[in-house]
Protein backbone atom coordinates (compact mmCIF):
# COMPACT_ATOMS: atom_id res chain seq x y z
CA UNK A 1 0.00 0.00 0.00
CA UNK A 2 1.56 3.43 -1.07
CA UNK A 3 2.26 6.14 1.51
CA UNK A 4 1.70 10.13 0.35
CA UNK A 5 4.11 12.73 0.65
CA UNK A 6 1.83 15.52 0.89
CA UNK A 7 2.61 19.37 1.42
CA UNK A 8 2.39 20.10 5.07
CA UNK A 9 -0.14 23.17 6.41
CA UNK A 10 2.85 24.73 8.47
CA UNK A 11 0.76 28.00 9.79
CA UNK A 12 -2.71 29.24 10.29
CA UNK A 13 -2.64 31.51 6.94
CA UNK A 14 -0.67 28.91 4.75
CA UNK A 15 -2.82 27.32 1.55
CA UNK A 16 0.19 26.80 -0.93
CA UNK A 17 3.79 26.21 -1.06
CA UNK A 18 6.90 25.35 -3.64
CA UNK A 19 8.08 22.34 -4.56
CA UNK A 20 11.68 23.46 -4.02
CA UNK A 21 13.88 20.29 -4.62
CA UNK A 22 13.67 16.62 -4.01
CA UNK A 23 16.65 14.68 -1.81
CA UNK A 24 16.03 11.77 -3.16
CA UNK A 25 15.45 10.67 -6.79
CA UNK A 26 12.79 8.44 -8.39
CA UNK A 27 12.93 5.15 -7.27
CA UNK A 28 15.37 5.70 -4.60
CA UNK A 29 14.50 3.89 -0.94
CA UNK A 30 13.15 6.04 1.08
CA UNK A 31 13.05 5.22 5.44
CA UNK A 32 10.22 6.54 7.65
CA UNK A 33 12.00 10.00 9.13
CA UNK A 34 14.25 11.01 6.54
CA UNK A 35 13.83 14.00 4.84
CA UNK A 36 12.61 13.73 1.28
CA UNK A 37 11.45 16.65 0.10
CA UNK A 38 12.09 20.60 0.34
CA UNK A 39 9.63 23.03 -0.15
CA UNK A 40 8.93 26.82 0.41
CA UNK A 41 6.51 28.63 1.88
CA UNK A 42 6.22 32.40 2.55
CA UNK A 43 9.60 33.30 3.49
CA UNK A 44 10.86 29.82 5.10
CA UNK A 45 12.13 27.07 3.33
CA UNK A 46 11.05 23.98 5.09
CA UNK A 47 12.28 20.12 4.42
CA UNK A 48 9.85 17.35 4.61
CA UNK A 49 9.96 13.72 6.21
CA UNK A 50 8.94 11.00 5.16
CA UNK A 51 6.02 9.39 7.38
CA UNK A 52 6.31 5.87 5.77
CA UNK A 53 9.37 3.77 4.24
CA UNK A 54 9.59 2.56 0.41
CA UNK A 55 10.37 3.59 -2.99
CA UNK A 56 10.03 6.59 -3.92
CA UNK A 57 8.10 7.84 -7.11
CA UNK A 58 7.61 11.61 -7.75
CA UNK A 59 4.59 13.34 -8.51
CA UNK A 60 5.54 16.71 -9.04
CA UNK A 61 9.39 18.55 -9.37
CA UNK A 62 10.50 21.45 -8.75
CA UNK A 63 8.67 24.84 -9.18
CA UNK A 64 5.45 23.04 -8.62
CA UNK A 65 3.01 24.95 -6.44
CA UNK A 66 0.68 22.14 -4.58
CA UNK A 67 -2.06 23.23 -2.09
CA UNK A 68 -1.87 22.28 1.36
CA UNK A 69 -2.77 18.47 1.88
CA UNK A 70 -1.90 17.91 -1.96
CA UNK A 71 0.26 14.40 -2.93
CA UNK A 72 3.28 15.66 -5.01
CA UNK A 73 4.90 12.16 -4.39
CA UNK A 74 4.42 8.65 -3.14
CA UNK A 75 6.39 5.83 -1.78
CA UNK A 76 5.72 2.43 -3.35
CA UNK A 77 5.88 -0.85 -1.38
CA UNK A 78 8.19 -2.81 -3.51
CA UNK A 79 9.79 -2.57 -7.31
CA UNK A 80 5.92 -4.11 -8.25
CA UNK A 81 3.71 -1.71 -6.57
CA UNK A 82 6.43 1.19 -8.20
CA UNK A 83 6.04 0.09 -11.31
CA UNK A 84 2.45 -0.16 -11.14
CA UNK A 85 2.08 3.64 -10.02
CA UNK A 86 4.39 5.02 -12.54
CA UNK A 87 2.36 3.64 -15.29
CA UNK A 88 -0.90 4.70 -13.98
CA UNK A 89 0.85 8.56 -13.01
CA UNK A 90 3.50 9.23 -14.96
CA UNK A 91 4.90 11.56 -12.19
CA UNK A 92 7.52 14.58 -12.81
CA UNK A 93 10.50 12.60 -14.10
CA UNK A 94 8.26 10.86 -16.82
CA UNK A 95 6.82 14.21 -17.57
CA UNK A 96 9.93 15.98 -17.72
CA UNK A 97 12.07 13.55 -20.23
CA UNK A 98 13.70 15.15 -23.09
CA UNK A 99 12.32 15.19 -26.74
CA UNK A 100 15.72 15.02 -27.84
CA UNK A 101 18.93 13.57 -26.24
CA UNK A 102 20.94 16.78 -24.33
CA UNK A 103 23.47 16.05 -21.65
CA UNK A 104 21.78 15.86 -18.22
CA UNK A 105 22.05 17.65 -15.29
CA UNK A 106 21.82 16.17 -11.76
CA UNK A 107 20.88 18.06 -8.51
CA UNK A 108 20.92 15.03 -6.62
CA UNK A 109 23.42 12.45 -8.21
CA UNK A 110 24.10 9.26 -7.12
CA UNK A 111 27.81 9.15 -8.26
CA UNK A 112 30.90 11.51 -8.46
CA UNK A 113 33.85 13.16 -7.17
CA UNK A 114 32.67 15.59 -5.07
CA UNK A 115 31.79 16.30 -1.36
CA UNK A 116 30.06 13.21 -0.89
CA UNK A 117 29.25 11.37 1.97
CA UNK A 118 29.13 6.96 2.51
CA UNK A 119 25.42 7.67 0.63
CA UNK A 120 26.92 8.57 -2.56
CA UNK A 121 25.12 11.78 -2.34
CA UNK A 122 26.40 15.39 -2.38
CA UNK A 123 26.19 17.34 0.63
CA UNK A 124 24.54 20.37 0.30
CA UNK A 125 22.25 22.29 2.59
CA UNK A 126 18.78 22.48 1.66
CA UNK A 127 18.62 26.50 0.83
CA UNK A 128 21.60 25.54 -1.38
CA UNK A 129 19.78 23.00 -2.94
CA UNK A 130 16.97 25.35 -4.06
CA UNK A 131 19.79 28.07 -5.06
CA UNK A 132 20.93 25.51 -7.85
CA UNK A 133 17.63 24.27 -8.43
CA UNK A 134 16.58 27.67 -9.60
CA UNK A 135 19.95 28.03 -12.19
CA UNK A 136 19.72 24.25 -12.96
CA UNK A 137 23.53 23.84 -11.69
CA UNK A 138 24.97 20.28 -11.86
CA UNK A 139 26.08 20.26 -8.05
CA UNK A 140 28.77 17.76 -8.86
CA UNK A 141 30.63 20.78 -10.13
CA UNK A 142 30.28 23.04 -6.83
CA UNK A 143 33.18 22.68 -4.18
CA UNK A 144 31.37 22.34 -0.95
CA UNK A 145 33.35 24.65 2.10
CA UNK A 146 30.75 23.51 4.79
CA UNK A 147 31.86 20.58 7.05
CA UNK A 148 32.79 17.53 5.24
CA UNK A 149 32.56 19.25 1.87
CA UNK A 150 28.97 20.06 2.82
CA UNK A 151 27.76 23.02 -0.22
CA UNK A 152 26.43 25.92 1.31
CA UNK A 153 24.49 29.02 0.37
CA UNK A 154 27.63 30.84 -0.09
CA UNK A 155 29.38 27.97 -2.23
CA UNK A 156 26.60 28.04 -4.78
CA UNK A 157 26.64 32.38 -5.33
CA UNK A 158 29.91 31.58 -5.89
CA UNK A 159 30.30 29.31 -8.05
CA UNK A 160 27.35 31.19 -10.25
CA UNK A 161 29.31 34.72 -9.88
CA UNK A 162 32.37 32.74 -11.19
CA UNK A 163 29.91 31.77 -14.02
CA UNK A 164 29.17 35.09 -14.89
CA UNK A 165 33.04 36.37 -14.95
CA UNK A 166 33.33 33.65 -18.10
CA UNK A 167 30.24 33.04 -19.32
CA UNK A 168 29.31 29.85 -21.77
CA UNK A 169 27.00 29.78 -24.57
CA UNK A 170 25.30 26.84 -25.58
CA UNK A 171 25.55 25.46 -28.55
CA UNK A 172 24.06 27.54 -31.51
CA UNK A 173 23.31 30.60 -29.50
CA UNK A 174 24.49 33.61 -30.60
CA UNK A 175 26.87 35.96 -29.69
CA UNK A 176 26.06 39.06 -27.72
CA UNK A 177 25.92 42.33 -29.02
CA UNK A 178 28.81 44.41 -28.16
CA UNK A 179 28.27 47.67 -26.52
CA UNK A 180 30.39 50.22 -25.76
CA UNK A 181 33.49 50.21 -23.00
CA UNK A 182 32.48 49.55 -19.40
CA UNK A 183 28.85 49.18 -20.35
CA UNK A 184 27.02 46.62 -17.96
CA UNK A 185 23.95 46.37 -20.48
CA UNK A 186 22.67 42.75 -20.60
CA UNK A 187 21.05 43.28 -23.77
CA UNK A 188 16.84 43.17 -24.82
CA UNK A 189 14.91 46.15 -25.64
CA UNK A 190 11.74 46.60 -24.18
CA UNK A 191 9.56 49.28 -25.22
CA UNK A 192 12.59 51.33 -26.67
CA UNK A 193 14.00 50.70 -23.05
CA UNK A 194 17.38 48.97 -22.79
CA UNK A 195 17.54 46.12 -20.04
CA UNK A 196 20.17 46.35 -17.46
CA UNK A 197 19.07 43.19 -16.02
CA UNK A 198 15.87 40.93 -14.81
CA UNK A 199 14.74 39.56 -11.51
CA UNK A 200 12.55 36.71 -11.14
CA UNK A 201 9.53 37.68 -9.02
CA UNK A 202 9.99 33.97 -7.38
CA UNK A 203 11.64 32.21 -4.15
CA UNK A 204 11.52 34.81 -1.23
CA UNK A 205 11.17 37.65 -3.27
CA UNK A 206 7.68 36.44 -5.08
CA UNK A 207 6.76 35.03 -1.41
CA UNK A 208 6.68 38.79 0.39
CA UNK A 209 5.05 40.03 -2.83
CA UNK A 210 2.50 38.06 -2.99
CA UNK A 211 2.46 38.45 1.12
CA UNK A 212 2.04 41.52 0.90
CA UNK A 213 -0.33 42.06 -1.81
CA UNK A 214 -2.65 39.61 -0.08
CA UNK A 215 -2.45 41.80 2.93
CA UNK A 216 -3.81 44.84 1.24
CA UNK A 217 -6.51 42.89 -0.48
CA UNK A 218 -8.33 41.22 2.88
CA UNK A 219 -7.84 43.94 5.79
CA UNK A 220 -9.20 47.68 6.06
CA UNK A 221 -5.80 48.86 6.75
CA UNK A 222 -5.55 52.45 7.74
CA UNK A 223 -2.05 54.20 8.50
CA UNK A 224 -1.28 57.14 11.55
CA UNK A 225 1.58 59.25 11.92
CA UNK A 226 4.03 61.11 14.21
CA UNK A 227 6.91 61.82 16.10
CA UNK A 228 8.36 60.74 19.14
CA UNK A 229 10.76 62.74 21.69
CA UNK A 230 13.61 60.45 21.67
CA UNK A 231 16.05 62.59 23.37
CA UNK A 232 16.32 60.48 26.73
CA UNK A 233 15.84 57.60 24.69
CA UNK A 234 19.30 58.23 22.61
CA UNK A 235 20.83 59.13 26.38
CA UNK A 236 19.42 55.81 27.83
CA UNK A 237 20.72 53.87 24.76
CA UNK A 238 24.71 55.41 24.71
CA UNK A 239 24.70 54.62 28.77
CA UNK A 240 23.80 50.83 28.36
CA UNK A 241 26.44 50.91 24.84
CA UNK A 242 29.02 51.94 27.38
CA UNK A 243 28.11 48.89 29.53
CA UNK A 244 27.78 46.18 27.15
CA UNK A 245 30.90 44.11 28.19
CA UNK A 246 29.01 43.74 31.67
CA UNK A 247 25.55 43.52 30.42
CA UNK A 248 27.01 40.62 28.38
CA UNK A 249 24.99 42.45 25.24
CA UNK A 250 25.41 45.42 23.04
CA UNK A 251 21.75 47.06 23.96
CA UNK A 252 20.13 48.31 20.42
CA UNK A 253 17.60 51.00 19.58
CA UNK A 254 15.27 48.00 17.94
CA UNK A 255 16.03 46.14 21.27
CA UNK A 256 14.42 48.89 23.44
CA UNK A 257 11.44 49.49 21.41
CA UNK A 258 10.66 45.53 21.58
CA UNK A 259 11.15 45.89 25.16
CA UNK A 260 8.82 49.02 25.39
CA UNK A 261 5.92 47.39 22.52
CA UNK A 262 5.92 44.16 24.78
CA UNK A 263 4.72 46.11 28.02
CA UNK A 264 2.46 48.40 26.19
CA UNK A 265 0.94 45.28 24.32
CA UNK A 266 0.51 43.53 27.51
CA UNK A 267 -1.84 46.79 28.57
CA UNK A 268 -3.99 46.96 25.29
CA UNK A 269 -4.63 43.51 24.28
CA UNK A 270 -7.19 45.04 21.21
CA UNK A 271 -3.60 46.20 19.90
CA UNK A 272 -2.07 42.30 20.03
CA UNK A 273 -4.82 40.52 18.30
CA UNK A 274 -6.08 38.86 15.11
CA UNK A 275 -9.33 39.07 12.59
CA UNK A 276 -9.92 35.11 12.62
CA UNK A 277 -13.14 34.42 10.35
CA UNK A 278 -15.77 36.69 11.86
CA UNK A 279 -13.98 37.17 15.51
CA UNK A 280 -11.16 39.49 16.76
CA UNK A 281 -8.98 36.94 18.61
CA UNK A 282 -7.36 38.70 21.12
CA UNK A 283 -4.05 37.33 22.39
CA UNK A 284 -2.85 36.42 25.56
CA UNK A 285 0.87 35.95 24.39
CA UNK A 286 2.86 38.56 23.27
CA UNK A 287 5.14 37.56 20.19
CA UNK A 288 6.88 40.07 18.55
CA UNK A 289 7.86 39.86 15.22
CA UNK A 290 10.71 42.02 14.09
CA UNK A 291 11.39 42.38 10.52
CA UNK A 292 15.39 41.84 9.10
CA UNK A 293 16.94 42.15 6.58
CA UNK A 294 18.73 39.51 4.54
CA UNK A 295 21.69 39.45 3.15
CA UNK A 296 21.86 42.30 0.50
CA UNK A 297 22.32 40.61 -3.01
CA UNK A 298 23.51 42.13 -6.43
CA UNK A 299 20.42 44.90 -6.41
CA UNK A 300 18.55 44.59 -2.89
CA UNK A 301 17.93 42.46 0.23
CA UNK A 302 15.62 40.08 1.16
CA UNK A 303 13.10 40.58 4.25
CA UNK A 304 11.97 38.15 6.98
CA UNK A 305 10.28 38.65 10.38
CA UNK A 306 11.72 36.52 13.01
CA UNK A 307 9.78 36.37 16.41
CA UNK A 308 10.60 36.86 19.98
CA UNK A 309 8.41 34.62 21.41
CA UNK A 310 6.99 35.83 24.95
CA UNK A 311 8.74 39.47 25.00
CA UNK A 312 7.17 40.54 27.65
CA UNK A 313 8.63 38.07 30.14
CA UNK A 314 12.08 38.73 29.15
CA UNK A 315 14.57 41.12 30.04
CA UNK A 316 16.04 43.56 28.05
CA UNK A 317 19.44 41.75 27.99
CA UNK A 318 17.68 38.18 27.09
CA UNK A 319 15.78 39.79 24.30
CA UNK A 320 18.81 42.17 22.62
CA UNK A 321 20.61 38.24 22.79
CA UNK A 322 17.87 36.82 20.93
CA UNK A 323 17.88 39.52 18.48
CA UNK A 324 21.21 39.21 17.95
CA UNK A 325 20.74 35.23 17.28
CA UNK A 326 18.08 35.83 15.10
CA UNK A 327 20.02 38.03 12.38
CA UNK A 328 22.87 35.76 12.37
CA UNK A 329 20.71 33.16 11.50
CA UNK A 330 18.89 35.23 8.92
CA UNK A 331 22.20 35.89 7.56
CA UNK A 332 23.13 32.11 7.60
CA UNK A 333 19.90 31.14 6.04
CA UNK A 334 19.63 29.11 9.15
CA UNK A 335 15.59 30.70 10.38
CA UNK A 336 13.55 27.95 11.18
CA UNK A 337 9.76 27.20 11.09
CA UNK A 338 9.36 28.08 14.52
CA UNK A 339 11.65 31.28 14.58
CA UNK A 340 9.07 32.73 12.15
CA UNK A 341 5.42 31.65 13.03
CA UNK A 342 3.33 32.78 15.76
CA UNK A 343 4.13 36.44 15.64
CA UNK A 344 1.48 38.11 17.41
CA UNK A 345 2.33 42.19 16.50
CA UNK A 346 5.42 43.51 14.22
CA UNK A 347 7.67 46.04 13.99
CA UNK A 348 10.08 47.20 11.55
CA UNK A 349 12.67 49.60 12.27
CA UNK A 350 14.35 51.32 9.19
CA UNK A 351 16.59 53.88 11.43
CA UNK A 352 19.39 51.93 10.39
CA UNK A 353 18.71 52.46 6.91
CA UNK A 354 16.89 55.58 6.45
CA UNK A 355 18.98 58.31 7.96
CA UNK A 356 16.50 61.37 7.06
CA UNK A 357 12.96 62.21 8.18
CA UNK A 358 10.64 60.36 6.75
CA UNK A 359 6.89 58.94 6.64
CA UNK A 360 5.78 55.30 5.29
CA UNK A 361 2.90 53.15 5.38
CA UNK A 362 3.59 50.17 6.49
CA UNK A 363 1.65 46.76 5.45
CA UNK A 364 0.64 44.63 8.25
CA UNK A 365 1.99 41.20 8.60
CA UNK A 366 -1.21 38.62 8.22
CA UNK A 367 -3.20 37.79 10.19
CA UNK A 368 -1.86 40.65 12.43
CA UNK A 369 -4.16 43.46 13.44
CA UNK A 370 -1.27 46.07 13.52
CA UNK A 371 2.59 46.97 12.45
CA UNK A 372 4.88 49.59 14.08
CA UNK A 373 7.55 51.35 12.00
CA UNK A 374 10.22 53.47 13.36
CA UNK A 375 11.99 55.62 11.37
CA UNK A 376 16.32 57.06 11.70
CA UNK A 377 16.64 59.36 15.00
CA UNK A 378 17.71 63.08 13.90
CA UNK A 379 17.62 66.32 15.37
CA UNK A 380 14.92 68.38 15.11
CA UNK A 381 13.50 71.91 16.85
CA UNK A 382 10.93 71.48 19.17
CA UNK A 383 9.12 73.40 21.68
CA UNK A 384 9.70 72.70 24.86
CA UNK A 385 8.15 74.44 28.01
CA UNK A 386 7.05 77.19 25.97
CA UNK A 387 10.82 77.25 24.42
CA UNK A 388 12.41 75.89 21.29
CA UNK A 389 14.72 73.60 21.73
CA UNK A 390 17.10 70.68 20.14
CA UNK A 391 15.59 67.57 20.39
CA UNK A 392 16.19 64.27 19.20
CA UNK A 393 13.49 63.12 17.11
CA UNK A 394 12.32 59.51 15.41
CA UNK A 395 9.58 59.20 13.80
CA UNK A 396 6.94 56.46 13.53
CA UNK A 397 4.12 55.14 11.47
CA UNK A 398 1.31 52.86 12.40
CA UNK A 399 -0.98 50.70 10.49
CA UNK A 400 -3.55 48.91 11.58
CA UNK A 401 -6.55 47.04 10.35
CA UNK A 402 -9.69 49.21 10.93
CA UNK A 403 -11.70 46.32 11.05
CA UNK A 404 -10.76 44.88 14.47
CA UNK A 405 -9.06 48.62 15.87
CA UNK A 406 -10.65 51.65 16.39
CA UNK A 407 -8.74 55.01 16.71
CA UNK A 408 -9.16 55.22 20.03
CA UNK A 409 -7.79 52.17 21.46
CA UNK A 410 -4.62 53.47 18.76
CA UNK A 411 -4.04 56.85 20.18
CA UNK A 412 -4.06 55.20 23.89
CA UNK A 413 -1.80 52.81 22.93
CA UNK A 414 1.10 55.23 20.73
CA UNK A 415 0.58 57.48 23.56
CA UNK A 416 1.87 54.68 26.14
CA UNK A 417 4.61 53.97 23.64
CA UNK A 418 6.22 57.31 23.27
CA UNK A 419 5.64 58.16 27.32
CA UNK A 420 8.06 55.07 27.32
CA UNK A 421 10.36 56.33 24.52
CA UNK A 422 10.37 60.18 26.10
CA UNK A 423 11.52 58.56 29.58
CA UNK A 424 12.55 54.77 28.98
CA UNK A 425 14.61 55.50 32.36
CA UNK A 426 11.40 54.29 33.94
CA UNK A 427 11.11 50.76 32.33
CA UNK A 428 14.34 49.99 34.34
CA UNK A 429 13.21 50.86 37.74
Amino acid sequence: MTTDIVIPKLGMTMEKATVSAWLAGEGDRVETGQPVLVIETEKVTYEVEALGSGLLHILQGPAYVAMVGEAVGRLAVDEAELAAIQQAEPGAVARAAPAVETTPVSVVPTSGASPEGDSGKVKISPLARKLAVEHNLDIRKISGTGPGGRIKVRDVEKYLEDLKAGPVLSAGAPEPAATAPGSVWSGGIIDGKRVKDRLALTGLRGAVAEHMLRSLAVSAQLTTMGEFDATELVRMRESLKAKADVLGARISYTDIIVYILARVLKRNPVINSSLVGSEIVLWEDVHIGVAVSMPWEQYDAGLIVPVIKNADQKSLVRISLEMKEMREKAAAGRLGLEDITGGTFTLSNVGSFGKGYMFSTPIINQPQAAILLTGGIVERPLVVNGQIVVRSVMNWSFTFDHRAINGAPVGKFIGEVGEYVGNPFILLA
